[in-house]
């Protein structure tokens, strides 16, 4: 029995990044006490027949962290059990640096399945895509095997090699992937600008300093050349701290609820409300969004949709909406406990359903179709009046920029769909009476 209290909350997927408690939990005056003896009674027997049966010896602290993870694992894809190198791996995690493919993963009736890749590691660059199936790491069936488990298994000392065996939905057969393992280093938050004033923002994950990286990433965008139109990519995001959420809406959201949390505990209900103006003052906002798009990522997509702040393009989301606690069994062991659904500001729980995009744009490949060459038009008749305006320039840029939206339309699809819905804004907005 622990009180939640200065325990860190966590939106995870499989590789856990969050804020670890500052101090031991005390116990819960308000939690009755549980003891059921029969049970108790039964387990020991058990505990017993195993331990002295088995077809091999085995030690009782394995037998008894078995058990753990074994009560753990029965209740919700997230909960877990930590011994003491899952801690150590945590904190890396937190600090986005760790030896390993730069994948996402999750459980999912027993098997390990792809959640996303991380950008610019092995796993990305493989073309490991989300929603594929582990089956086999180094040729070991994955099956049966505990997330933490796997985890390990395909984390490592960097230069290494580890071969997957990968189902993927529409293939007869898996294919194999070698990877070669890397310190994986993926700065959260990258920045660019698309065209002129339309910025792009790209969020990989919700580490602990997601939030200034995404202001000063902002305000970089702002200083270099102003704002018509932001694109803030939460594709492939797997999540992270729930806090490093909470400040990226504060970025865009000038006041109002953000995202608040309900649980059996008291301490389990936390409501988290916009503390400083919004940084690009009512610029539009397109939010691009997939399959992988989880969590923390979640958070941020719903309280800019909420807010009407922002327009959520793409395909839904990937729907979890729990918030998971890290609560220390000692210094080396804890366990991560899911604690809470999280609801958007409006009052919208998405667990296992999703955030529902506003404009539903699937990835699509783009291919140009010629022109008709024998359908005239007006300046290729003979003798046509010229408009006195000299046009002809202007019109053969206007060719080029076509070439160039052709090119990020065939490279990524719903990005081009995303800018090409900002430039409507943005002319609509011009077009309007000032008042």
């Amino acid at each position: 029995m622990v009180n939640l209290t200065r325990i860190g909350l966590l939106l995870v997927m499989s590789l856990p990044i969050t804020v670890l408690a500052e101090e031991k939990p005390e116990v819960d005056p308000s939690l009755p006490a549980r003891l059921p003896l029969n049970e108790l009674r039964i387990f020991a027997e058990a505990f017993n027949r195993v331990s002295a049966a088995y077809v091999e010896e085995i030690d009782d602290r394995t037998l008894l962290e078995n058990a753990i993870k074994g009560m753990l694992s029965q209740l919700d894809p997230h909960s877990a059990y930590l011994d003491k190198d899952s801690f150590v791996s945590l904190q890396e995690t937190t600090n986005g640096n760790y030896g390993g493919l730069g994948l996402e993963v999750g459980l999912e009736d027993g098997s390990v399945k792809v959640i996303s890749p991380m950008d610019d590691t092995p796993a990305y660059e493989a073309g490991i895509q989300s929603g594929d199936l582990i089956l086999q790491l180094d040729g070991n069936p994955v099956r049966g095997m505990s997330l933490s488990e796997a985890i390990e298994l395909m984390r490592g000392e960097p230069g290494s090699k580890i071969r997957l065996t990968i189902l993927r939905d529409g293939e007869p057969s898996p294919n194999e992937f070698t990877l070669v393992r890397k310190v994986i280093n993926v700065p959260s938050v990258r920045q660019r600008f698309l065209e002129e004033g339309y910025g792009y923002v790209r969020i990989a994950q919700f580490q602990s300093r997601t939030g200034a990286e995404v202001a000063d990433a902002v305000k970089t965008l702002l200083e270099d050349g102003g704002l018509h139109g932001l694109v803030i990519d939460l594709r492939d995001n797997p999540g992270g701290i729930l806090q490093s959420a909470v400040e990226v809406s504060d970025v865009f959201v000038a006041d109002g609820l953000i995202v608040y949390t309900t649980g059996r505990l008291s301490t389990a209900g936390l409501r988290f409300s916009a503390s400083t103006p919004d940084s690009i003052e009512g610029v539009p906002i397109v939010v691009l969004v997939n399959q992988g798009t989880a969590s923390a990522s979640e958070i941020v997509a719903g309280a800019l949709q909420d807010h009407g702040r922002a327009v959520i393009m793409g395909t839904s989301t990937f729907g979890k909406g729990s918030v998971q606690t890290i609560l220390p069994l000692n210094n080396e062991q804890a366990i991560k406990l899911t604690t809470a659904l999280y609801f958007t500001p409006n009052g919208r729980s998405i667990q296992a359903e999703g955030i529902i995009p506003d404009i539903w744009v699937d990835r699509s490949t783009v291919i140009r179709m010629k022109n008709n060459p024998w359908r005239p038009i007006e300046k290729n008749l003979p003798k046509h009046l010229n408009n006195g305006n000299d046009k002809e320039s202007e019109a053969e840029d206007a060719d080029n920029t076509d070439s160039a939206d052709l090119e990020l339309a065939s490279k990524d699809y719903q990005l081009n769909e995303a800018l090409t819905l900002l430039k409507g804004l943005y002319i609509l907005n011009k077009s309007k009476p000032q008042s």
